[in-house]
């Protein structure tokens, strides 16, 4: 995730987040969240994966140069894809587990007060 866009994302997402109490619907909302970011990283895998695949068995199994040729390029693009897709999950998650932690230190600090009251 490049800076603009996490810029644009906290600008806009983490004041909700950070200035009101959230109910369970919205704890719901970041669990799903966090689940679509590891579909997401799965999704880059299956993708990089089949282009290394790919790339290799053109390469073996084929003896035209053209499809080598493409075989060996398909090589690297498949590990960039792997490589693209771990980064921007390691950023969500560290975005995500920032959120959390927000929250629960929050949440910790208002349930004695809370509890005074009883």
């Amino acid at each position: 995730m490049n800076s603009a866009l996490k810029k644009n994302f906290e600008e806009t997402n983490l004041p909700y987040f950070t200035e009101q109490k959230l109910i369970l619907r919205d704890y719901l909302s970041i669990d799903r969240t966090i689940l679509a970011n590891e579909n997401t990283f799965l999704a880059y895998i299956r993708t990089a994966l089949t282009f290394i695949v790919a790339g290799i068995s053109f390469v073996h199994f084929f003896g035209h140069i053209a499809i080598e040729i493409l075989g060996w390029l398909f090589i690297p693009v498949g590990v960039a894809i792997l490589a693209v897709g771990f980064l921007q999950y390691i950023q969500l998650r560290k975005l995500f587990a920032a959120m959390k932690e927000k929250h629960h230190s929050r949440a910790k600090q208002s349930v004695p007060s809370a509890l005074k009251k009883i």
